[in-house]
């Protein structure tokens, strides 16, 4: 039996009790009305006797009647034939006597479904109706109408109602946020916030380098290229092509673009696919002119005895090369270059959108995806790029709990800044959107209209935040009025605990 179906029979029975209960109820009242109506008889024959036993002594005190009785044997023939009447009426009783109730009736081996069978055979004897919603049956229409409108004030999916100042924040934290953007970010590895970026990912390859067995570098000038070389050695992948020759001429390739082009080079959950389904198939996946190419590739053996031990072996190969590609090639570092990293997260399938004619040689959105990476928008820059979006997060959040607090005069647990309140989720929207307006204006000024250019300054980081937030925002004001089941499910959950504490 199902979770519903489970709760429309239980609820069936508890129609069925409360029918049980309002014939209880009746019961008594009939047996209230019976005795009372037996204290009058009662009263009406104490009345009656009463005067009867006045009469008497009335009788027995009068001078005018004696009465002598001198032991003697009174025998009176009063000669009159007494005979039966057959016709005689029989008594009616004054008051109707009670029924008894009827009852569900289950033994002590009985299950579930037993006692299902007899509250319905109870059900078809009292002709107890039940609704296709026995909960209607359970609850008087006060009671429905109480109930609901708890349940629209408590537990409804609410749609934000912000005062000015909350737009006066929000806008102002983003505004905050994009000037960080603007002066501190700029162009991939060349502002303050990205140099900060490509050396903290320069520490961070090295340190998972130590993890992993690395001594340490010869020269320390070249600290960050000893380490990528030794990760190259320790974690090879069979889909690690860089030139068209690798891939036998099927697509155009280069050591500049050969991280995005490669499925498995993306740091998500796309590339972890690829990278397991390359290792374990010897093949390479990659996208190239819209389209998904497989190429096959030397026997490639995972280490392990099981599937197990292989896919932990295929995932930690597909970890560490990333590490090993994330600041660039060991070659181009030695020369002091920046070399090319790895995409952003699910940045490779913008590959797909073969679409569009942008620039002066009118070339698809996919292209132009890969020029940009081809120029330094990579993960270290995207990095760079969260910085603005972490700014405005936190600045918002913060002036929300400020003003719920000192404002509202809210007590600090009403005060957390929960992005399902609907208010805070409002404001982080309008933020971030006042971000990636100043993001987009910016952009189009400096790259004048340039395609390439334009995107090399946007923060992409910041428009997929908007985009989430944008569609919560839809979803919230389409679903407004609907039931908030995590609402009632937390709801349910306190009230369980208060009463088994």
């Amino acid at each position: 039996m199902s979770g519903e179906n489970q709760l429309h029979s239980e609820a069936q029975f508890l129609v069925v009790q409360q029918h049980q209960l309002n014939a209880v109820g009746d019961q008594l009242g009939a047996i209230s009305l019976t005795l009372a109506q037996l204290q009058s008889s009662q009263e009406q024959n104490d009345k009656l006797l009463d005067q009867l036993l006045a009469q008497a002594c009335t009788v027995a005190t009068s001078d005018d009647v004696v009465v002598i009785f001198d032991n003697c044997d009174l025998d009176l023939d009063l000669d009159i034939d007494i005979e039966p009447d057959t016709a005689t009426t029989p008594l009616v009783p004054m008051i109707k006597p009670l029924s008894l109730l009827d009852c569900v009736q289950v033994d002590s081996s009985a299950c579930w479904n037993d006692y299902l069978a007899a509250a319905d055979a109870y059900s078809a004897r009292n002709n107890v109706q039940l609704l296709a919603d026995p909960f209607l049956l359970l609850m008087s229409d006060t009671q429905r109408i109480a109930l609901e409108k708890r349940i629209k004030e408590e537990f409804s999916l609410k749609n934000a109602n912000c005062d000015k100042y909350d737009y006066m924040i929000a806008g102002t934290c983003g505004l905050i946020g994009g000037l960080v953007d603007i002066f501190f970010v700029g162009l991939p590895g060349q502002g303050a916030v990205g140099k900060m970026a490509d050396e903290t990912t320069n520490k961070l390859v090295e340190n998972f380098a130590r993890m992993n067995g690395w001594d340490g570098p010869r020269n320390p000038d070249h600290a960050t290229a000893s380490a990528i070389g030794f990760l190259e050695r320790n974690f090879k992948v069979n889909y690690d092509h860089r030139h068209t020759a690798d891939v036998g001429g099927a697509f155009k390739m280069s050591t500049g673009n050969h991280h995005i082009k490669s499925l498995a080079h993306s740091p998500d959950l796309t590339g972890l696919f690829f990278s397991l389904l390359n290792q374990f198939t010897s093949t390479a996946s990659f996208i190239s002119d819209g389209k998904l190419i497989t190429i096959d590739t030397k026997t490639f053996e995972l280490r392990g005895t099981n599937l197990v031990s292989k896919v932990f072996a295929g995932f930690a190969n597909w970890l560490g090369h990333l590490f090993s590609d994330m600041a660039g090639s060991s070659g181009t570092l030695s020369s002091g270059g920046r070399g090319t990293g790895i995409p952003m997260p699910f940045f490779s399938l913008l590959q797909l959108l073969e679409v569009g004619e942008f620039g002066q040689h009118r070339q698809t959105f996919a292209t132009i995806a890969v020029r940009v990476f081809e120029q330094g928008y990579d993960l270290r820059h995207g990095f760079a790029l969260s910085i603005p979006v972490l700014i405005t997060e936190i600045l918002t959040r913060l002036m929300w709990t400020v003003k719920q607090r000192f404002y509202h005069d809210q007590p600090w647990l009403q005060c957390v800044p929960s992005a399902a309140n609907p208010e805070l989720r409002r404001m982080l929207m309008i933020a971030h959107g006042s971000l990636c307006l100043v993001d987009a204006v910016d952009a189009g000024v400096r790259s004048g209209g340039e395609i390439i250019q334009f995107m090399l300054r946007s923060n992409m980081v910041a428009w997929a935040r908007f985009g989430t937030l944008a569609l919560t925002e839809i979803r919230a004001w389409y679903v407004e009025g609907n039931l908030d089941i995590a609402a009632v499910d937390d709801y349910l959950e306190r009230e369980y605990r208060r009463m088994v504490a």
